[in-house]
């Protein structure tokens, strides 16, 4: 490609000599866009690009990230500001509407929600045909798609106030299954939300409350978890999301849709990662150990790798790392585990690895990941709800996304073209002669 020949085109010189002038599409932040819309009609070419990490498979106003400066804006908003300072569903407001709510319209969505939390009744039953032992993520994958059953009338994709039911539903019903999922691998009865709780307050009543005696919550706790929620509600066109995406462009039912995501997301490289980080931790077992491991890690022979570190957007620290650091030190101490061996080893593995050249220059800084798994155990949440816990955040951001691309005018059926290196045409031989 040689240089724009002006300040809104690109032009493409074909081996053959042929030239086709492409537009070049500025946002409001970060790199401007190749347009390849009208390549392949133009020169019968395809663009090549696995894994789409230098395409951008759709316009959005939600979430911007720039990975090299470590910055992550939610509607224009610093992530770290949003986690400080507000709600998690005063976050959901924002990624759903594009401005922060007033008290008036917080409160109106506030209830909207809370009045959505229960589920049929029948659901309950569904899970009864799982194992007590089937992991939480293949539960919600199972449960949250057979919702499109009982809730058949926001099938109309195209109505805006079913976008809206099914949006206040989702948010509010995922956090409801997600705590089923884990009271049945228990063996205890559900429990049922209450409207007189925050939503944070809420997940952890319905996780840890039985019937026989009151449950207490923890406003740290519940503040804590409220952080991990903002932290993780949307990240702009990742796995998950472009999964929800690709799947809503067919008109497919948007519990089918998130289904989808939550499917997406519990691959280990997207988002059971932070279990695979309190793994490491407890092999690494004492900072004593930490030097050791990271040579084992630089070992190409030894398959050792450094979990909770680098990012295929961040190459620099990961914003969100920063807020789960001082929070996973809010809820140690507020437990009485302020000497927690865990996060001395995680502190110290930061501290070492970033003075080592060899992760530097690789650009590997601490990720999400890797403080989110220290807070969550420390509240008694097992590993296997780590994944569950991301995937109840990130609803918000799927929905938002989902609403974004169903009305978007330029959005077509996702469909990708492939490079084609397979057998080329031949003739069919009966089986009798093939030998």
């Amino acid at each position: 490609m040689s240089q724009a020949t002006s300040p809104a085109t690109a032009r493409v010189t074909m081996p053959d000599g042929r030239t086709v002038e492409l537009p070049v599409l500025p946002g409001t932040m970060g790199p401007p866009v190749l347009d390849v819309r009208k390549l392949y009609g133009a020169t019968g070419v395809f663009t090549y690009d696995p894994g789409y990490t230098s395409t951008a498979s759709c316009e959005s106003k939600i979430t911007y990230i720039d990975g090299d400066q470590g910055i992550l804006l939610h509607r224009g908003y610093r992530i770290e500001e949003l986690a400080e300072r507000c709600s998690y569903l005063e976050v959901c407001y924002l990624l759903l509407n594009g401005e922060l709510p007033t008290r008036e319209q917080l409160a109106k969505f506030v209830h909207d929600i809370t009045y959505h939390t229960m589920v049929h009744e029948q659901i309950s039953y569904l899970f009864r045909g799982f194992r007590r032992d089937s992991h939480p993520m293949a539960v919600m994958i199972g449960v949250i798609g057979a919702l499109s059953a009982f809730y058949y009338e926001d099938l109309d994709v195209d109505d805006p106030h079913a976008r809206m039911v099914v949006t206040h539903r989702l948010i509010a019903k995922v956090p409801t299954i997600a705590a089923m999922a884990y009271k049945y691998s228990i063996g205890q009865p559900f429990v049922y939300p209450r409207n007189d709780l925050d939503y944070a307050s809420n997940f952890l009543h319905m996780m840890f409350a039985v019937p026989c005696e009151p449950y207490r919550i923890n406003t740290v706790m519940a503040r804590a978890l409220d952080k991990i929620f903002i932290l993780h509600a949307d990240h702009e066109q990742n796995a998950s999301t472009s999964t929800v995406r690709l799947v809503g462009s067919t008109g497919a039912s948007p519990y089918a849709a998130i289904a989808a995501g939550i499917a997406a997301l519990w691959g280990p490289a997207h988002g059971g990662a932070n279990e695979a980080v309190l793994g490491m931790l407890k092999q690494i077992g004492s900072v004593s150990n930490i030097k050791s491991f990271l040579e084992k890690v630089k070992d190409k022979d030894a398959h050792m790798r450094l979990m909770g570190f680098g990012h295929r957007v961040y190459k620099n620290y990961d914003p969100r790392a920063a807020v789960l650091k001082k929070s996973a030190e809010e809820v140690l101490a507020e437990l009485g585990h302020k000497n927690n061996p865990l996060l001395e080893i995680a502190k110290e593995l930061e501290k070492i690895a970033l003075e080592d050249e060899y992760f530097v220059k690789r650009k590997l800084f601490p990720n999400v990941d890797f403080y989110s798994g220290i807070i969550l155990e420390a509240m008694g949440i097992p590993t296997r709800m780590f994944t569950a816990i991301f995937a109840l955040a990130r609803t918000v951001g799927w929905i938002a996304q989902w609403n974004e691309m169903i009305q978007d005018p330029q959005q077509k059926i996702g469909r990708p073209r492939q490079l084609y290196t397979g057998q080329t045409e031949r003739p069919f031989v009966p089986i009798e002669a093939r030998g």
